[in-house]
């Protein structure tokens, strides 16, 4: 999986990202060198996911796990080979039967205990571009039990229209990516609620390239 995940980022990802787009990174000193960390974004496009990944450096992507749909990207035989074995995503269930509640977070907490780097879309699915929805309490939930673990809070911009979700049609599109300092410690889960959503509002204001709402 590792050679597949290198070849992909090496020779489309990043191509896409750094030359298809016009991309505005602030704040890039602030991504991890190393995990356990989640790296928790908004969600507007099937573009984000890419774009997080072209961030690191080639050495460090086989340790960066997308936590994504298993209902979405599993739903067919390519997709779930390319979601798993070029991706190397950690596919969550999205509405998990009683039996499955128990396990649901398994394998992020086997991924975080070996030092990996999770990216995880805390709104849950992808929203209208540029409006974030409401934030999930699943991070915080995953936190418990790894005192080492910081959440990174990151705003992207822009990907919502560089490739709109329903659509298949990439545009270039100037676009923000805004990373903010690590939080390693939340009461309760309403007060991750309350820290992360006024985060995302403080790295919002900081967009250069788009409009903020």
């Amino acid at each position: 999986m590792k050679i597949f995940k290198f070849l992909f980022v090496l020779l489309l990802v990043k191509p896409l990202v750094f030359v298809g787009l016009g991309l505005n990174i602030i704040n890039r000193q602030n991504l991890p060198n190393k995990g356990p960390i989640i790296v928790a974004a908004n969600h507007n496009s099937h573009l984000d996911t890419l774009v997080l990944l072209a961030l690191f450096p080639i050495s460090m992507v086989h340790r960066v796990r997308p936590v994504a749909a298993a209902d979405y990207f599993l739903k067919n035989r390519l997709t779930a080979w390319l979601s798993l074995n070029v991706l190397g995503i950690i596919p969550i269930q999205r509405s998990p039967s009683k039996s499955q509640r128990s396990a649901i977070f398994d394998e992020c907490h086997q991924a975080l205990n070996q030092g990996d780097i999770l990216l995880i879309f805390p709104e849950g699915s992808r929203g209208e571009p540029e409006v974030m929805s409401g934030l999930k309490k699943g991070i915080f939930h995953l936190m418990q039990g790894h005192t080492d673990c910081q959440v990174l809070p990151v705003v992207m911009r822009g990907l919502g229209r560089a490739l709109p979700k329903g659509t298949a049609m990439f545009v270039p599109f100037n676009c923000d990516v805004i990373i903010g300092d690590g939080i390693d410690k939340f009461n309760n889960a309403d007060h991750f609620l309350n820290v992360m959503q006024q985060q995302y509002d403080q790295l919002a204001s900081a967009c250069i390239v788009t409009q903020c709402e």
